[in-house]
């Protein structure tokens, strides 16, 4: 993998992880998602129709369709993630999220494409699921005396469970319907406003409330969330996904120290060494 590669691949890891951070702090909600998804249409609306003119692609019933559900999965990764931060921390919920994604979607590649995994895949599969036992608690998870953050524990798994869904479901609208990605990733925005609107104008006041209070928030995500994307895509315009796939995890790390560093949450010790196991997992996953 070349400098560029790398340059980009750790740009877009450290932002997914700073936006993750922006949403962590707004703890906003439906209204919160709803106001970044908006920003998102109209700040990436041009280039978006810039590619659609470069490429034409052919977008017809079926295209719509592969469309509209990645929105209806990535409308629930974002608020199921934000409930998530409401009820634990960017150190607990982050890791726990990007870390049992790749691991289901390896999971579900073996049950339902019948991929036979490696020594190597299968030592990952360990790590990552010995870190995630680690990253909740360990043999306390077992004394159950913390509700909050079992359900934070809950919520980052399940946020975990629909990224290996739109994962799995993205592959085949960029690869099978080649449907350009950043057609679809915007199409997610715009679709998410939508569904979202109805919500936002029965609690207009908190969407207010919302500019007011984490308005740098929304713009924040609303830039960053898209351009972590892009900048992967770029990559992997000259570069194997399987190089660019295991390097985009090191946002798992940089995740949980913004969270034990800059919002001085709790265990930090623990959470960084688990994290760093889960990425050495994420990484054996994507090459055995």
């Amino acid at each position: 993998m070349n400098s560029l590669a790398i340059i980009l691949i750790l740009s877009a890891a450290f932002i997914h992880a700073t936006w993750n951070l922006l949403a962590k702090r707004a703890g906003g909600g439906p209204a919160f998602v709803w106001l970044f998804a908006a920003l998102s249409c109209v700040i990436y609306a041009p280039v978006t129709f810039f590619i659609l003119y470069l490429k034409r692609p052919s977008i017809g019933p079926m295209e719509i369709l592969f469309m509209f559900v990645s929105a209806l999965l990535h409308l629930a990764y974002y608020l199921v993630l934000q409930r998530g931060y409401s009820k634990g921390d960017l150190s607990l919920v982050y890791p726990l999220a990007r870390g049992t994604g790749p691991l289901l979607s390896c999971m579900a590649a073996i049950v339902f494409f019948q991929e036979q995994p490696g020594i190597l895949a299968i030592i990952g599969i360990f790590l990552v699921v010995y870190s995630v036992f680690t990253l909740a608690g360990g043999a306390r998870l077992f004394e159950g005396t913390n509700p909050k953050g079992s359900w934070a524990i809950r919520y980052g798994i399940v946020t975990g469970v629909i990224i290996a869904s739109y994962t799995l479901w993205d592959k085949q609208a960029v690869s099978r319907l080649l449907i350009p990605p950043i057609l679809l990733d915007w199409s997610t925005s715009v679709a998410r406003t939508i569904l979202l609107s109805p919500y936002a104008l029965h609690n207009w006041k908190e969407v207010k409330y919302q500019w007011r209070m984490n308005k740098g928030c929304a713009f924040g995500v609303g830039v960053l969330n898209p351009l972590s994307y892009i900048l992967v895509l770029t990559a992997l315009i000259f570069t194997p996904v399987s190089y660019v796939a295991p390097a985009r995890e090191v946002s798992i790390l940089i995740g949980t120290v913004m969270g034990t560093h800059i919002l001085a949450e709790p265990h930090a010790k623990r959470r960084i060494v688990s994290s760093i196991f889960m990425i050495t997992g994420v990484v054996l996953l994507s090459i055995g």
